[in-house]
C-alpha cells in the first residue's frame, strides 16, 4: 500500500530513519522526496522493501502529485514537519 503522497520512513542505507514523501513508484521501487536533499526534480530511488509505510498524508499534496501538478519543495517540507509535530 505504498501510494503517492504518503510518507515513508527509510529502513536501510545511509538515510536510515529519514522521513520522505512518495512522489512516484514503479514495480519494486519508489521515488522519494524530502524537499531539501532530494528535491522533486531529483527524487531518491529506493527499493520498496527498504521503506516503512506511514499512514499520513496531506490531501492537497497527494492530489497535486497524482494530477501531475506543480508541488513546491516548501509543501513537502511542511508535510514532513507537520508529521513530526503531530507525532510528539
Amino acid at each position: 500500500m505504498l501510494d503517492i503522497g504518503y510518507l515513508v520512513k527509510s529502513l536501510a542505507g545511509r538515510d536510515k530513519g529519514t522521513i520522505y514523501v512518495i512522489v512516484d513508484q514503479q514495480k519494486e521501487y519508489v521515488y522519494l522526496s524530502d524537499g531539501k536533499y532530494h528535491p522533486l526534480q531529483k527524487p531518491k530511488k529506493k527499493n520498496k522493501k527498504h521503506v516503512q509505510f506511514i499512514h499520513y498524508q496531506d490531501e492537497n499534496v497527494t492530489k497535486k502529485l497524482n494530477n501531475q501538478e506543480v508541488v513546491r519543495e516548501e509543501e513537502i517540507k511542511r508535510l514532513i514537519k507537520q508529521y513530526d509535530l503531530d507525532r510528539r
